[in-house]
């Protein structure tokens, strides 16, 4: 496996992880109300509303991340290089069946006879679309 695939692999997987969790954690539209009436979020490390501001801002960028690598990985997908060579490569070659003392080989029954009766002068001209007489 090519490195760079495992890397944005290892990468993408993370992001996803990463956002599930921060979806998780942020609070929906209805908890802001209970954040004025002293719920407990306002003395947090960044205040009422700087926790959402700061996890609203990593999830769109892990979500940009997320996004990008999934772009990557649709074109590595798509993108690889074939093995060289035609169809018929990948067949093994099987290996020729003996025939029997007494019977006349099959390749050579099935080869038609070449008749080299032919003038001098055509020497490299084919005759096989020639009607026989």
């Amino acid at each position: 496996m090519d490195i760079w695939l495992v890397v944005i692999l290892v990468v993408h997987v993370i992001a996803a992880i990463t956002i599930i969790g921060l979806v998780l954690l942020q609070h929906g539209k209805g908890a802001d109300m209970g954040a004025a009436f002293g719920s407990g979020s306002s003395g947090s490390l960044f205040g009422a509303t700087g926790s959402a501001n700061f996890l609203s801002r990593t999830t769109a960028v892990l979500a940009a991340i997320f996004f990008a690598t999934s772009l990557a990985l649709a074109y590595l997908a798509t993108h690889r290089p074939k093995p060289s060579g035609g169809v018929m490569d990948a067949v093994k070659d099987q290996p020729a069946v003996p025939t029997a003392p007494g019977q006349p080989d099959a390749a050579k029954s099935a080869a038609p006879e070449t008749n080299s009766a032919g003038k001098s002068g055509d020497a490299g001209t084919s005759r096989a679309n020639e009607v026989p007489k």
